[in-house]
Formats: C-alpha cells, structure tokens, sequence
C-alpha cells in the first residue's frame, strides 16, 4: 500500500509539472521588440517590463501588454475568456467601472493572439507575473482534498476511534481475569484485526476501477479513480458554455431576406463574397464557406468568375467584390456591418423585386437586424448592384459602394450541441443542479442557456461579484443559475463558495480559463476538443462529442459509492457486533471466547465473501439522488445493526455453555462460535446490501450468491477438515445445526425488521 500511494502521488504530480509545462511551452515564441528606435525579433524571456513591442495580425501577445497606439486591433481572447467573436483594443484610457481586468479596452494579455490590425504595445508585466501566469501557478498547485476523500478520511477515523476504544479494553478485561498478560495481549492485536475494514482499499479500489472500465467503454477516460464517486455525489454541475454547451465555433445560422424570411439567394451572394476576397478570412467567412455544397455547385456551373475587390478597412466596416456572370453582367457584392452597408442602400429586394427604400421599412429592417443581435446573433448585412457595361478590368474603388440594393441578413452564432439539451434535462431528473459559468456575455449567455432548455431565472456578472464577499457569494450562487462574464477567479470563487454551502460540484471545462475551476472542483470534467491544459486539469474526458454520456457517468458513480458504502455498512457492524460479544465474553468465560488464530481465520473468511461485492447491482431507486459521505448516519447504522449480531451471540454463547456443557470445553465452544460467527456475518451481507427485501425483492449477483455459498461451506468444513488440530476446532454435535438454522433464520428476520425501520426513521 506504501508503494502504491508513492506510485499514484508520483503520477498525479508529474501530470501536473507536464500542465505547467504546456504553459510554459507557450512563451517560446519571439515577439517583435523596438530599441533604440530598431526593430528585432527577441525570444519572449527576453522581455521586460518597459519594454517596447509592435503587434501584428497573426502575432501571439508575448506579455501582458498596455496599448499606446493601434489601429483596427482586433485580438481573439477565447483561450482566456471563452468568447468566441475578437475584441478590439485602443488605446484610450479604460473607463473607471470596469471591474474584470479581461474587459481593459487598452490592455493585451498574454494567451491572447492579435487577428487583424497592428499596434505599439508597452510590457507591463511577463512570465510567470502575467494574468496568463496566474493561472499556471493555480494549475500546478497541491489539489485540495474531494468530498470522496474527505469522506474516507471521516470513515478511517471512526474506525480508529473504535480500536482505540475496544481493543484496550479487551486487553486489560482479559488481562485482570484472566491473568495472562501475553495471551490477553495477542487476543487484543486480533480483535483490532478483526475490527479493521481491512479489504476497504481492495473494494475501494475494485469498484472504482470497474467504474472507469464501464465509462471507458462509453469513451470517457477516467484520469483520477475517485472522480467516479465525486461524479455520482454531484449535485451541482457548473459548465463552461463555450465548447461545452456549444460546439465553440462560429455558425452561419441564418440567411434572412430584407422580410425576415429564409434566402437561398442570400446565402450564394454571402458565399460568393467570402469565396472570392483575398484578405484575411475572419471567423465568419469560415462560417459562411462550410456551406461547400455551394463551392461545388458554382464549380459545377462555371457562372461567375472574379473581376476585382474592394478590400475591409475598419472605417468602412465593409467590404466587396465584384463578378461577372456568364452573360458578361458585373455584380459588385457588398457585405458588413449592418449599421455601415444599410447607408448605401437606395434599394431592397423583396420577393424578387426591386424597390425604393421607403424610411419606415428601413427602420424596421433595423430594428429586426437590432433584434437578432438581442438573441445573441452576430449579424451583417448584405446588399448588391448590377454594372451593365462595366469594365472587366480590376478597377472599381470604394465609390462603386453606392446605390446598393439590400438583398438581406446573415446571422452567426456559436449554437449549442446537439446533445446539450437532453444532457441537461437528464441530469435535472438525476437532482443534479446546472449552472452556467462562462467569460461571455449576458445577452449570448441568456439565448443559449434558452436555447437548451436552461431557464434563466437569475443572472449574475463578473463585476457584480467583485464586489461580494465569499459568503454573500454563496447565498447568491445558490439562487443563481447564469453566471456571464467571468474572469477565471470569478469561477473558482463561485466553485468554492458552492462547496462551502455544503454541495458537490463538478465543474465542465475546455479552456485555459477553465483550468483553476476544473482543478477546484470535486470532479472535473473536459471534452475531446479542449485545450491541453483543460485536459490536464480534469479529472475525466469526455472523449465523444455527446453530453449524453454525463448522466451514464452519474448513474455510474452511484452504482461505485453503493457498493462501497455495502462493503463499509457490512463490514463495520459486523465487526463492531462480534466486538462487542467478544468483550462481553471475555468479562465472564473462564477462557478466551475465541483463539487469535480462529479470529484471524474468521475475518480472512469473511474478507473473502466480500471480494465480489463490486459485481453486485445497486437498487435503482438508489441511483435517483446525489449520494454523499454521511459518517453520522453510517455511525448510527453501526451502533442499530451491529448489536443484532451480538445478540444472536450471547445466544449461542448460551447454547454451548448451558446446552453441551463447555464450561470446561473451550474447543467446542471456540468451534461453535466460530461456526456462527463465520455464517450471520455472510447472511447478512444479502440483508444489508439492499433496502428492500432480500432474496425477493432484491437478489444479489451471481458472483456474491456464489462466494457467499462456498465461504459458508468452507467455514462448516474447516471444524472436521486436516486443520482442524492446527486451528484448535473439533466436530459439532448434530443438534448444533438445528439450532443454528433456527438462529440464522431469527437473526435475519430480526435485522430485516430494524433496518426497514432504520431506513424509515433516518433515511437510505
């Protein structure tokens, strides 16, 4: 066990050094640093607060960075703040109320990548200093202790409080009457083997092991084992939005005419402008060229070939080309933002006709654009104009973008997966609560959360929780099912106020600002597609791109802690009830109730039963709610059933002492007990493993059935059997089973009956 703890503390440590390691891989790159009025490229540990850099499109931000120039700077901040669509950065001063450092309009932090634009930059702060860095050292952290660890560590004392309670008084009990100090003594080390749980690691470890067997199956990779039961103990899964329950890249989602209505057109004039620019292609020509049934259509038809562009500047906000059609028509195709392209618009198609502009309609047309950006739509717009006779030569300019005919909309957004909706409502029948954490904002958040079926009854942003404390925190977090633009400290605050409020929570991330949120869960959860770090700080991965899978994974960590809280209920009363009689035997046989040796044997035997506990169903009434550690009712259950046991003892202690006269035959009354001892604490792990009736309304599984029957038959066997000498048994009188069977079958009527009642007064 010392060799295995060392082995699996090597591993989990080295996962993390290789997580900081990713970091750390990613400050490699060189930036662009100007001294002495020169540029030169300079690896980015050379950098130093003060420093002076020129940022480009396509160049990583090697530091956090203060902007005192820019022009059209847009960066990509995903991996930090998990918004998908580029922010722009300036350099005027940044208003006084911004309260999550990732919304600095004049500030570039390191993670971040620049998409179009340039700008002079000043180091404020690099390495490990960084907001990136920052994260890094959350990662590589010593993990904090889960509900699942906790809870063994509550159970591990309680046994120790038990021997540390027993054992001594059997020993001097044994000691005083007895007068035999050695033999006291070697008796007392027994019953403290006996009192020990000693197969819980095997059981622990067995049924965890089959858990990740079982979820692997359904390709989700289990990293830490003891994830499987914070899964099944969870009742609050908080989930990033972007990539988890979105598919984390921009969609062409509508092509709306100037009505509203759906536009095949529109969707070929969109293709056809980001088909043939040369410029950078952003986000959304992507969206739009996934649409390549058009590509092979217009290949197909040879119908319009590229005449010239008009390239995007950031004062226009547009941009065109022009083609030409097989009859030699040039058509300028103009798309932008709305705001911008609606300017130059005199005309509108409807329905196949061209009519003028009218201010009412445009206004409305507004309107509906301003709408769909309310529903968390990125929307441009799109408009044309045919040139007959027009020059086929590259010349056109900016003031051909005029007197355009407005063709209609192309809406974008990051739609949620498939799976997120049915996920989601599973979990909710499971009593699992969903909250959404994401870096993103409200407006996007509220449609998606809509979108799969997320009420959103109460909404809380970043800068409102800056100004909290941690316990005012966690009464709102209670209450709260959104939460919109969040730093990634904003995230693992809430995770930790949640836990303080005494919930499980599991955590699902695939970002780098998810990494201290994933690592400060009970459970954290990580997709196929997340970045390494995510991955790394997970506990599972989600290797399909299925939410599904979710809710096989908490029936699954239910099935895990079932089984073991079977194993800790059995063998804890058992052994507390045998205890029990052994210290009352004690205080007046004239003999030791039992031989070290036939205790040994007895506790091997009944571990043995025990081993195929993780092959048995759990109950499925059992799987519906959260599961957590409750040491105070395992305590309970303890101190009611473990007594059953001793009473059923006193019993036979009364039938070999009064019955067949072993006052001076310690042997028989050894083997009889013995005998007894071995068969109630088998009986009564079918009784105690199931809520219901055993046998009837409840079976175990074949393998528990069997090792159960062949335990029982080694135990009766071993009084008659060439060992019998060596472990000090002889043969039973025939009479000693009848009136064994009639006790078997007291015994497990009467903890049927106390632990229905049990259940009833205190719950499963």
């Amino acid at each position: 066990m010392v060799v295995l703890g060392v082995v699996l503390r090597f591993v989990q440590e080295m996962r993390a050094d290789d997580a900081a390691a990713k970091l750390q891989a990613m400050v490699s790159n060189t930036a662009t640093l100007v001294r002495d009025g020169k540029e030169e490229e300079v690896s980015l540990k050379m950098l130093v607060p003060g420093d002076i850099i020129r940022l480009a499109a396509g160049d990583m931000v090697p530091a956090d960075v203060r902007v005192l120039s820019a022009k059209d700077l847009f960066l990509n901040q995903v991996a930090l703040t998990g918004e998908a669509l580029p922010v722009e950065k300036k350099a005027a001063p940044a208003s006084a109320d911004v309260q999550n450092p990732l919304e600095l309009p004049n500030i570039c932090f390191l993670g971040s990548n620049v998409e179009s634009g340039s700008a002079t930059a000043v180091v404020i702060s690099t390495g490990g200093s960084t907001y990136f860095g920052s994260l890094a050292a959350s990662i590589v952290g010593q993990r904090e202790l889960t509900s699942f660890d906790k809870g063994i560590n509550k159970f591990t004392w309680l046994m120790i409080w038990f021997i540390a309670v027993m054992v001594p008084a059997v020993f001097l009990i044994n000691g005083v009457i007895k007068h035999d100090w050695l033999e006291a003594f070697l008796f007392s080390m027994a019953v403290a083997v006996g009192l020990t749980p000693e197969m819980l690691p095997m059981i622990v470890t067995v049924n965890l092991s089959k858990g990740a067997l079982a979820m692997s199956r359904k390709k989700v990779i289990v990293k830490r084992l003891n994830a499987i039961q914070n899964f099944g103990a969870m009742d609050v899964l908080c989930t990033d939005k972007t990539g988890t329950l979105t598919q984390g890249k921009i969609v062409l989602e509508k092509y709306l005419d100037a009505h509203g209505e759906p536009s095949e057109k529109v969707l070929q004039f969109g293709y056809l402008n980001s088909y043939h620019h040369t410029g950078l292609k952003n986000l959304l020509d992507e969206a739009i060229l996934d649409h390549e049934e058009l590509e092979e259509r217009l290949k197909a038809n040879k119908k319009y070939r590229k005449i010239d562009e008009i390239p995007f500047d950031f004062v226009r906000r547009r941009m065109s080309v022009v083609v030409e059609d097989e009859t030699g028509l040039n058509t300028l195709i103009c798309k932008g933002a709305v705001e911008e392209v609606l300017n130059q618009c005199t005309r509108v198609e409807v329905k196949g006709e061209i009519i003028e502009v009218l201010p009412e309609r445009d206004a409305k047309r507004r309107q509906s654009a301003d709408e769909l950006n309310g529903q968390g739509f990125r929307v441009i717009a799109l408009a044309y104009k045919q040139m007959p006779g027009a020059s086929d030569e590259p010349v056109y300019s900016v003031k051909d973008e005029s007197d355009l005919i407005l063709l209609g909309f192309l809406a974008f957004l990051d739609p949620p997966k498939d799976t997120a909706a049915e996920a989601l409502k599973r979990l909710q029948s499971l009593h699992v609560n969903v909250k959404v954490l994401t870096g993103d904002n409200e407006i996007i958040t509220a449609y998606i959360c809509k979108e799969v079926g997320m009420p959103v009854e109460h909404l809380l942003l970043g800068s409102q929780i800056e100004a909290m404390s941690d316990t005012e925190l966690g009464v709102a977090a209670n209450t709260t099912s959104v939460f919109a633009r969040l730093a990634p400290a904003h995230k693992e605050r809430i995770i930790r106020a949640l836990q303080n409020q005494g919930h499980v929570l599991g955590f699902l991330g695939d970002g780098i600002n998810d990494a201290p949120a994933l690592k400060a869960a009970d459970v954290g959860i990580s997709v196929d597609s997340a970045v390494d770090i995510a991955k790394e700080s997970s506990d599972i991965v989600l290797m399909e791109n299925s939410l599904l899978v979710l809710e096989q994974g908490v029936l699954e960590g239910r099935r895990v802690f079932g089984n073991i809280i079977k194993y800790i209920k059995m063998a804890a009363s058992s052994n507390f009830g045998n205890m029990f009689s052994v210290v009352g035997a004690s205080a007046f046989l004239p003999f030791l109730p039992m031989l070290p040796i036939q205790v040994l044997t007895n506790n091997l035997l009944y571990d043995f039963s025990q081993t195929t506990i993780p092959t048995d169903e759990v109950d499925a009434d059992w799987l519906t709610i959260p599961r957590q550690w409750t040491i105070g009712k395992i305590l309970r259950f303890i101190l009611f059933i473990g007594p059953i046991s001793s009473i059923f003892d006193y019993l036979t202690f009364f039938m070999m002492l009064y019955m067949f006269g072993c006052w001076d035959n310690p042997a028989l009354f050894h083997t009889g007990w013995f005998v007894e001892s071995i068969l109630t604490q088998t009986l009564i792990i079918h009784v105690i493993r199931t809520n219901k009736i055993p046998f009837i309304q409840s079976r175990a599984s074949w393998p528990l059935i069997i090792t159960s029957i062949l335990i029982v038959a080694a135990g009766a066997l071993l009084t008659v059997s060439p060992l019998a000498d060596t472990l000090g048994f002889v043969p039973l009188p025939p009479r000693y089973w009848l009136y064994l069977t009639i006790m078997m079958l007291g015994y497990a009527a009467l903890t049927q009956i106390v632990k229905t009642w049990f259940v009833r007064r205190f719950g499963e």
